[in-house]
């Protein structure tokens, strides 16, 4: 799916809403134990509901991976489902892979060979031969890591340059430039650092920029609309447990594809205000 599929989509649903599949198996509603692939029923169930809202999903595979092989078969059966029920949805590999070029070839096999993601997100500070293995395949996308929603991000993220006053992270978008195109390329960049965006579209002017920390981290959306929008939209904002786990009881699918709506609708002015859509 390249930048324009992906805009026209956004346009046709007023939505540029992705919603992560964070599937815990503690956390799901306690009647889906009961059914053979408990994490499975509940993806069904949520995808089917949200679905009309979102124009991606993103599965978390730690929450896969914790549960050993069982797991995988219910993250393979959900890429599975969204491939024959909903082939226009844009769906990323939350894995934050990165490591030498041939185990790197091997992450970039499992996830766009294998299992059919459309993007995986890599994290790029082994350089440039940790993150080519996944840009060779054409119709995908790498989403690097730039600058992440939670605390530790100022660790090392914000480490500034003293004589240029470049920061670390604008260091790492600059140099990947040198790897990718607007195609096969996205960034993360965390809601809840909006007011770093400005600077970001600067460097990327014409990139996807995948933004996570809407909802229960508490970052701002109408703030990540006005330094984040470009021209095809260029964003894909995320929501997790504020849509998934608006409620753990029978109505749960109801629940969240209300959260879902409700997210949808405000994006759906956004756009408009913005003159993306009529």
């Amino acid at each position: 799916m390249n930048n324009q599929q992906l805009f026209e989509n956004i346009k046709k649903k007023g939505s540029f809403l992705c919603v992560g599949l964070d599937t815990d198996i503690k956390k799901i509603p306690g009647f889906l134990l009961d059914t053979t692939d408990p994490m499975f029923a509940f993806n069904k169930e949520i995808i089917d509901a949200t679905a009309p809202y979102t124009v991606a999903y993103k599965p978390n595979l730690a929450f896969y991976e914790s549960e050993g092989l069982e797991g995988w078969r219910s993250l393979e059966k959900t890429v599975h489902y969204l491939r024959e029920n909903y082939p226009d949805i844009f769906l990323i590999a939350d894995a934050k892979r990165g490591d030498i070029g041939n185990t790197s070839s091997m992450y970039a096999r499992a996830f766009f060979e294998k299992m059919k993601f459309d993007a995986v997100t890599v994290a790029p500070y082994m350089g440039e031969d940790s993150v080519k293995p996944f840009l060779v395949y054409e119709g995908k996308r790498v989403v690097l890591l730039a600058l992440t929603s939670n605390k530790g991000a100022f660790d090392f993220q914000y480490i500034t340059n003293n004589s240029t006053g470049e920061k670390l992270f604008e260091k790492v978008i600059r140099t990947s430039l040198n790897w990718g195109n607007t195609e096969n390329m996205m960034f993360v960049v965390g809601a809840t650092k909006a007011e770093e965006l400005t600077g970001i579209r600067r460097i990327v002017p014409h990139h996807f920029l995948l933004v996570p920390g809407v909802g229960a981290q508490g970052g701002s959306l109408q703030e990540v609309a006005k330094y984040g929008l470009n021209k095809q939209c260029g964003l894909l904002v995320n929501s997790s447990r504020a849509i998934i786990y608006a409620s753990n009881g029978q109505d749960f699918a109801v629940k969240a594809g209300q959260s879902a709506k409700e997210v949808r609708d405000e994006m759906s002015e956004l756009l408009k205000s913005y003159g993306l859509t009529t």
